[in-house]
């Protein structure tokens, strides 16, 4: 059942960069930045999951994805704002988080390679941020990549207590972590329906019309 989960994830998260990669090179007004997330975190999981079949460990990659997600959707958000303070927040988040991340590589570069739960919560939070301010913006403009940033806020505060949850209680009983990988699985396939169902109303919806 998991292995159905994930792969069918995969094949969702493949859909939503197709589409929106068509819609891009027909000029239908898709954000760069969201395309580019988009193919980003699909060859990183392909990546992952072909690291995972080779028993070669992949905690670095998976260290690498979570520091590019939060580039690549820092950049969507900073390119959605008309605040220029709160680009200048986006973007000097963004550096910070990198320059810790780069002390904490330099004291300890073997944390590279392993499970960093300082890359995934400050990495994640900080994604959190970047949407919560496009969500408050949405209140008195137009509903631009609603769906996206709903389905984003959820999956990354459910997915991110998952990730403490794991580190904390690293002596969990099988069944437990087994439950956990199959939670997350299932939140990121709503978070990847999500994104499917932006493009539905934004772009197959206005075609209708």
């Amino acid at each position: 059942m998991i292995d159905f989960l994930i792969y069918f994830g995969y094949s969702v998260l493949i859909l939503d960069s197709v589409l929106f990669a068509i819609s891009f090179f027909k000029k239908e007004k898709v954000n760069g930045f969201f395309l580019i997330y988009l193919l980003f975190a699909t060859i990183m999981q392909v990546s992952m999951e072909a690291l995972y079949h080779l028993h070669v460990k992949n905690l670095i990659l998976m260290n690498l994805f979570f520091i590019g997600q939060m580039m690549a959707l820092g950049f969507f958000y900073g390119s959605l704002m008309n605040s220029r303070s709160q680009k200048t927040i986006i973007h000097t988040t963004m550096v910070l988080n990198t320059i810790i991340i780069g002390i904490q590589s330099w004291m300890d570069y073997e944390q590279f390679f392993r499970y960093n739960l300082l890359v995934i919560v400050i990495t994640n939070l900080s994604v959190i941020v970047f949407a919560v301010l496009h969500l408050y913006n949405m209140l008195t403009s137009e509903k631009k990549y609603y769906y996206i940033t709903i389905g984003l806020i959820l999956y990354l505060l459910a997915s991110t207590l998952i990730y403490i949850v794991g580190n904390i209680n690293v002596k969990l009983d099988d069944d437990f972590k087994f439950l956990l990988v199959y939670f997350n699985s299932f939140l990121l396939i709503v978070y990847y329906l999500f994104i499917l169902y932006d493009w539905k109303v934004s772009f197959l919806g206005k075609k209708k019309r």
